[in-house]
């Protein structure tokens, strides 16, 4: 024996309520069986469906034809119109016109709940006839549920989802703005294994179906420690301004501190400034002296790590005929000239050599 299913129990129970509402109008004479309603007494007709976008305004038509005596529009199993009459509560629900030619109405702002299937039931002067026709109703995508803004350290396993209705079902796509890598994604969600710096910046969800898109992003910072720049050797003349450069790259940005060998140095100390702005530090001697020249540290810390790299500040000693640097630049002979000078002096005189041989 075979087992009614929930849907053919549903079909069956929603028929019989719509004969029992048909009756109820007088559409059907009383005490006529059910089953005595065949095809050679009724006309049942089908209409084909009609498809509406969500918030728009449809309208039920039926033709009325021969002279008749009842008329009513059905949802399912609810009587919306008997006539003139208005059973329906819903206020979007409306009579357009009632005449010999046609019954229509109106439903505004449909939504998901309208839709199913709608009937148009007319008892004429010879045999009842039904005009039934299906309403569809399509939704535009909506992103219900989207992962937010997120902080996370580098090499983290990340998650990202990304969730939307609509009908037809819309389907999802991401990107990230701030990059052309191809995420290779078009699930809800979103996998990013061992994230790395490359890959922070605003995520960019698309739901798309047959009737809109909608967007929306999340952004994602990724921690990193100190990447601090090669430090470059300064050269300065006594007694002038001088300043030693320090850049990081990091996420959150860096703290900075400054070592004259293994000595901190402090803003405002012996003539000396530090100033800190964003991922640089510059340390700024304003009138520099003997005791000021030598070897610095900057060391660029966050709450990942910190990194360092080291300055020489040399002398520079400025002369009328020629600057002889004092540093790792300045390489000179036994005699404390430059070595630059005599070698001038060798080749000059390899030069005029083969003229003095003549004489």
């Amino acid at each position: 024996m075979r087992t009614t299913s929930l849907r053919e129990y549903s079909v069956c129970f929603s028929k019989s309520t719509l004969l029992l509402s048909l009756r109820m109008l007088l559409l059907v004479p009383a005490g006529l069986p059910v089953g005595s309603q065949g095809d050679s007494q009724s006309d049942n007709r089908v209409m084909d469906n009609i498809t509406a976008r969500q918030g728009d305004t449809v309208l039920l038509r039926c033709a009325q034809g021969d002279v008749v005596t009842h008329t009513a529009w059905l949802n399912r199993s609810s009587i919306l119109y008997a006539g003139e009459d208005k059973w329906s509560v819903d206020p979007r629900v409306s009579l357009v016109s009632l005449n010999q030619e046609e019954f229509t109405i109106k439903i505004e702002n449909v939504d998901m709940t309208d839709e199913g299937q709608y009937v148009c039931a007319v008892q004429t002067s010879s045999r009842p006839r039904t005009t039934s026709v299906h309403l569809l109703v399509q939704v535009p995508p909506k992103i219900i549920n989207l992962s937010r803004d997120s902080v996370v350290n580098e090499g983290s396993n990340l998650t990202l989802m990304c969730q939307a209705s609509g009908k037809p079902e819309p389907t999802i796509t991401w990107k990230l703005i701030s990059s052309s890598v191809d995420l290779g994604s078009e699930d809800e969600y979103l996998e990013i294994p061992s994230i790395s710096r490359q890959r922070a910046g605003t995520y960019e969800c698309t739901a798309v179906n047959d009737i809109d898109t909608d967007v929306r992003t999340v952004d994602i910072t990724v921690n990193y420690a100190p990447m601090v720049s090669e430090g470059r050797d300064v050269g300065v003349t006594p007694s002038q301004r001088g300043a030693l450069e320090c850049e990081a790259d990091a996420v959150p940005e860096a703290d900075f501190e400054w070592y004259k060998d293994d000595r901190r140095i402090f803003s405002d100390f012996d003539g000396i400034e530090i100033l800190n702005t964003g991922s640089l530090s510059k340390l700024t001697f304003f009138n520099v002296s003997d005791g000021d020249y030598g070897n610095y540290t900057c060391v660029a810390i966050n709450k990942l790590g910190s990194s360092n790299t080291s300055f020489l500040l040399y002398v520079v000693i400025e002369s009328t005929s020629s600057t002889l640097l004092q540093g790792p630049r300045a390489v000179q002979d036994g005699s404390g000239g430059p070595i630059g000078a005599h070698s001038h002096t060798c080749l000059l005189f390899i030069a005029i050599l083969p003229f003095l041989l003549r004489f």
